[in-house]
């Protein structure tokens, strides 16, 4: 970290120009305070408010806030078992109500006290992760991944086990195979997609759009999912769930309806953690270690925060997901 004195003279101009700036105060040219906050951000600077810590990392949401998903549930699981190792305290974001008018992302992070990011994001959301590449401040991006150079991530990639996991379903007699997504659009779900329709098409399969169902990410959206399903006239005798919340919800709304899991309706879920154990059956399911990833992602904060220039720590890491066999799925019914 630095001094608003080192950053006067890294950027030549004066100290009261650099308080002007890490202020937001409307008297300062966009250039100089472009200036400025590149050299706030290569020196690591934290504004010093009071006694508070300035070992403060933040995750910070791009978009819509998820911290009831078992994504997010895992996620921070993994980040929280380094805070001791690297010394830091952790905050959470919300990118859209945290700013202030005119701010920069660094101005804002600089004032709150943040020495580095993790980012969640959605397809929608995406330009804020370019943004604070592009300023520069110490970040990783958490399950997704970039072209842009400046943009460091780690995620988890589900696509190659997603298309295994509807292989599976086609190798067990099923043809008419559903897929339901989040009605909210990230890399991710993205991902699975891909890995369906690969799969579906490698086998000579029709892709059917009536059988890709979006539903929120949450256990009434799998209720909603398995009532929307139970009333098509030529529903699927499969499914393949995104994401492990709708899958758990998918799978005791079935049970309540009386459709058999595998009998009437084979269900490959997803799980983040261990939730495919806590249904009845058993859930086959593509698996991700979520908390690994946080652990990952704190770990490369850590590199880019003292590591020195931003552009000299590069991380772009991918972790293998996974597909597991257990009770729910089955052939198709006769």
């Amino acid at each position: 970290m630095s001094s608003v004195r080192v950053i006067a003279r890294e950027a030549g101009v004066s100290i009261a120009t650099v308080s002007r700036v890490l202020n937001n105060h409307p008297r300062v040219s966009p250039g100089i305070r472009d200036k400025v906050l590149a050299a706030a951000n290569e020196k690591r600077y934290v504004a010093q408010v009071s006694k508070r810590s300035t070992a403060n990392v933040a995750l910070l949401y791009t978009g819509e806030l998820s911290l009831g998903s078992p994504f997010d549930a895992q996620l921070m699981w993994g980040m929280t078992s380094g805070l001791e190792e690297y010394n830091f305290d952790l905050m959470v974001l919300d990118a859209k109500r945290s700013m202030q008018p005119g701010e920069t992302y660094s101005q804002m992070l600089m004032r709150k006290g943040v020495r580095g990011l993790v980012l969640r994001t959605t397809l929608a959301t995406r330009n804020v992760c370019l943004a604070i590449a592009d300023e520069g401040f110490p970040a990783v991006v958490i399950g997704d991944r970039f072209e842009h150079e400046g943009v460091r991530f780690v995620y988890s990639d589900s696509r190659e086990p997603s298309r295994e996991a509807v292989e599976h379903l086609i190798a067990l007699g099923h043809t008419r195979i559903g897929i339901c997504l989040n009605n909210v659009d990230d890399s991710d779900h993205a991902d699975r997609l891909l890995g369906y329709r690969q799969a579906m098409e490698e086998h000579g399969l029709a892709w059917d759009r009536k059988l890709v169902i979006r539903t929120p990410a949450n256990r009434p959206g799998g209720a909603q999912l398995i009532r929307r399903v139970a009333a098509m006239a030529d529903r699927p005798t499969a499914l393949f769930i995104t994401d492990p919340a709708t899958s758990a919800g998918a799978v005791k709304e079935a049970r309540a309806m009386g459709l058999d899991i595998p009998g009437d309706l084979s269900v490959v879920g997803f799980d983040d953690g261990d939730s495919r154990f806590d249904v009845f059956p058993e859930m086959s399911a593509v698996c991700q270690d979520t908390a690994a990833m946080g652990r990952e992602a704190l770990a490369a904060l850590n590199d880019v925060i003292e590591g020195g220039p931003i552009n000299t720590v590069p991380v772009r890491k991918s972790l293998r997901a996974w597909l597991e066999i257990h009770k729910s799925t089955a052939g198709p019914p006769a």
